[in-house]
């Protein structure tokens, strides 16, 4: 089983510039997990499966209670605390997009896209 947790938004103050540090932006969130699929047919109340509810608290904590100077540091946390605290998940990955970069030029936004699998 796939759960697709999209375009979550979160107020996060993260970035190298002190600016971005002390007057935040906007960070937009995309999650996935998959589960063993040999399960898949057991699943018959929320006991049986991932409380998506749960993994969208922990990833709104993260983004919204830390502060990161990096990206990859915050989806490493995200990855870490979810794999963690939902041994079923087999693999995941996060995207985060972060629209108001300071850089020269134009463009929509940057985003970091990182995955962990289980062994």
């Amino acid at each position: 089983m796939r759960v697709n947790l999209k375009e979550m938004i979160f107020y996060g103050f993260h970035g190298v510039a002190p600016e971005e540090r002390s007057l935040g932006q906007r960070f937009i969130v995309n999650f996935s997990f998959q589960t063993a699929q040999e399960h898949d047919r057991e699943i018959s109340s929320l006991e049986d499966t991932v409380d998506y509810t749960k993994v969208y608290e922990i990833i709104k904590h993260v983004i919204e209670e830390h502060t990161f100077q990096l990206l990859e540091d915050c989806a490493n946390l995200i990855l870490d605390t979810v794999m963690k605290t939902f041994p079923e998940i087999v693999h995941s990955v996060v995207k985060i997009k972060k629209p108001s970069v300071p850089i020269r030029g134009i463009l929509e936004a940057v985003e970091l896209e990182m995955a962990r699998h289980r062994a």
